[in-house]
């Protein structure tokens, strides 16, 4: 038989099935595939004359599978620690990745944290983030493997203004590395709470055109449940299978407050978890019942999540932390042994990916992804050989990622002797550091920014990109309400509302407005029955303007109001104030099969009169512009006059008024 290379005087751990460990034993590499595994003796009769390489008495294993991470947050590193998680990702991720991630960002990012992997023996890594091809052609280079996903979702993103044009990068990233020797391309709809039901399905069915993975964040956190059971009348799993998420080929990352019978619909539809114990851990998310998920025979991974928010790519701490606190959660040190933890690093993880065939264990057929470990060191002396399995405890509760000596991918060494082959690591410290000094500066500059301030006092959640919206003047207000009930418009919802509406605005205008809301709800006798308060942060306008009406692009963040007033003006620290009080009617409608929603406002201090307000939000700016060229038909169809026009905001037609 043929080889281009025979390992051999190696403890092999093959992490199969069985659990086979051969000492001596030896592993036979043609190409990028492994095509002999077993005794060195057995070995070299068969592949005498094979250049061989001494593994002196090292582990010989399957190299370690970060079962989900966010590679280019590598130079996000230490930016903001010890918050919540809306904090930490709205207040500074976001905001950061807004400003600065790019192609370059993410290539030296990937780059930063392939080294970092590969010298912690981390062969293969399942990603999701943004400019997605540039994560994967940045892999490829340093010679890892990885299942690479481009991130959709509601939001505006570094890499598309709107989700249609994430959407149509993921079908191109797709179509172009479908077939790479190192790449698996992948969709990833970030979260069931940053997506929308299109989006949803519309991810689910292009990783199924292409039979490609679909990565997606599930029950993270207790409040991510809640909010869904509040939204959608049910828990977080029951809800993506219902957008069928569960037809493709999924990889759901945390599942941290998952039930039992989640547990089962996640089986049931083959479904790989990415377990993260330190992530879930720093972020207090919680514990996720990975004993009872093994129990059901769930293929589990493990992954460090993204370095901004664990805040290494180290798996051999990963491992050991997944053993330790799952001992703790079921008051049990038997309920997670070593073995079944580095199965979850390893073949479990690989399955967990949808790569189980390529990758996780060494067998016949599999690539050549394998490190060596060296034991014969200070910490993890001595060794008793009594219970072979003593060897995975040793692995996974004395082991450092230094003890990794060297790591081949593909058949191709990426580190010899702990030289790396492929990176200059360096060079990319150096270049990180500039990206730090940089950041640091953004942050510095707008760290009194309103936004800012508002998120970190919590709850603050990003409304649609999107808003069309025109007022018209009105004398009287009867003819509207007339037209109201005219065929060609179906009422769906109608309130009554007495709003009070207090305006904060600052000395810099780019800081928009924050507008502090009561909302009484008024019954059909006149009685106010419910009263809710709220924030809401407007940020400029930044898109087109149409014929009688506009199209705006702006962000606009809302908030619960659970302080007063008085906190909120002496926190916030407002240049100016304005009040507007507005008695007002809503009704939801469908006009020409399109939603709207209609105000009929009268404003009551100041006396401005009545006011026809039609609006509609959308994250998709195709809809908006459908809608806008809907909305003078609309006020025409209200009898009202489009001349009378009026495209501001209540605030800034008090501002502007003599």
């Amino acid at each position: 038989m043929n080889a281009d290379l025979l390992l051999t005087n190696a403890i092999v751990l093959t992490m199969d099935s069985k659990m086979a460990i051969y000492e001596p034993g030896a592993v036979a590499v043609l190409g990028d595939q492994i095509v002999a595994v077993g005794p060195e003796a057995d070995l070299k009769r068969k592949f005498e004359g094979a250049p061989t390489h001494d593994c002196q008495c090292k582990v010989l294993m399957p190299g370690l599978i970060n079962a989900h991470t966010h590679v280019p947050m590598t130079l996000l590193r230490g930016l903001a620690d010890d918050l919540r998680l809306d904090v930490w990702l709205m207040g500074y991720m976001m905001p950061v990745e807004r400003e600065f991630v790019s192609p370059d960002f993410v290539r030296l990012g990937t780059l930063l944290a392939c080294a970092e992997q590969i010298r912690s023996g981390v062969t293969c890594f399942a990603d999701m983030y943004y400019f997605e091809e540039d994560v994967a052609k940045a892999t490829a280079q340093a010679g890892m493997r990885a299942v690479c996903g481009q991130t959709v979702m509601k939001y505006p993103a570094p890499d598309a203004d709107y989700y249609e044009e994430s959407l149509a990068l993921a079908r191109e990233f797709i179509l172009r590395w479908k077939d790479h020797p190192l790449i698996v391309p992948s969709v990833a709809p970030h979260a069931p709470y940053t997506c929308t039901q299109e989006i949803l399905q519309a991810t689910a069915a292009l990783a199924v055109e292409y039979d490609i993975p679909l990565q997606i964040h599930i029950s993270e956190t207790a409040l991510e449940v809640e909010n869904s059971r509040n939204e959608h009348g049910m828990p977080v799993v029951p809800y993506v299978k219902k957008q069928n998420i569960f037809d493709a080929k999924v990889l759901a990352a945390h599942c941290v407050h998952v039930d039992d019978g989640e547990v089962q619909t996640l089986k049931h539809h083959h479904v790989g978890v990415a377990h993260n114990p330190s992530s879930n851990l720093k972020l207090a998310s919680g514990i996720a019942p990975v004993v009872e998920m093994l129990k059901a025979k769930l293929n589990i991974g493990i992954g460090t999540d993204g370095p901004a928010s664990n805040n290494d790519l180290d798996m051999f701490e990963e491992v050991r932390l997944a053993a330790f606190i799952a001992k703790l959660s079921t008051n049990d040190p038997t309920s997670l042994p070593a073995a079944q933890a580095l199965s979850m690093a390893t073949r479990l993880g690989a399955q967990a990916l949808h790569i189980g065939h390529l990758t996780g264990s060494l067998e016949v057929g599999k690539r050549a992804d394998l490190i060596l470990v060296d034991i014969d060191v200070l910490n993890n002396s001595p060794r008793f050989r009594r219970e072979p399995n003593s060897l995975y405890a040793q692995l996974v509760y004395a082991a450092h990622a230094t003890d990794v000596t060297d790591v081949m991918v593909n058949g191709k060494w990426l580190m010899r002797q702990r030289t790396l082959l492929t990176l200059e690591e360096e060079d990319l410290r150096l270049q990180a550091a500039e990206y730090a000094q940089r950041i640091d500066h953004f942050l510095t500059e707008r760290e009194q920014s309103v936004l800012s301030k508002l998120i970190a006092i919590g709850g603050a959640t990003e409304g649609e990109s999107f808003e069309v919206q025109v007022k018209v003047r009105l004398a009287d207000p009867a003819p509207v309400l007339q037209a109201l009930q005219k065929p060609g418009l179906e009422v769906l919802h109608h309130r009554h509302y007495h709003e009070y509406d207090t305006y904060f605005s600052f000395a810099d205008p780019a800081q928009g407005y924050l507008r502090y809301r009561e909302d009484e709800y008024v019954d059909d006798n006149n009685q106010v029955n419910n009263v809710r308060y709220r924030l809401t942060h407007i940020g400029p306008v930044r898109e087109d303007t149409f014929p009688s009406d506009v199209l705006l692009s702006r962000s606009r963040f809302i908030a619960p109001a659970t302080h007063s007033l008085r906190f909120y003006r002496e926190y916030f620290k407002p240049a100016h104030e304005t009040l507007v009080h507005k008695n007002r009617q809503r009704w939801r409608v469908l006009f020409q099969g399109t939603e709207f929603y209609i105000n009929l406002d009268e404003v009551k201090d100041p006396k401005l009169g009545y006011y026809l307000e039609v609006k509609s939000r959308t994250w998709s700016r195709r809809d908006a512009e459908h809608k806008a060229s809907m909305t003078q038909e609309l006020v025409r169809f209200l009898e009202a006059q489009p001349e009378e026009t009026e495209t501001r905001d209540y605030v800034e037609i008090v501002e502007s008024a003599p």
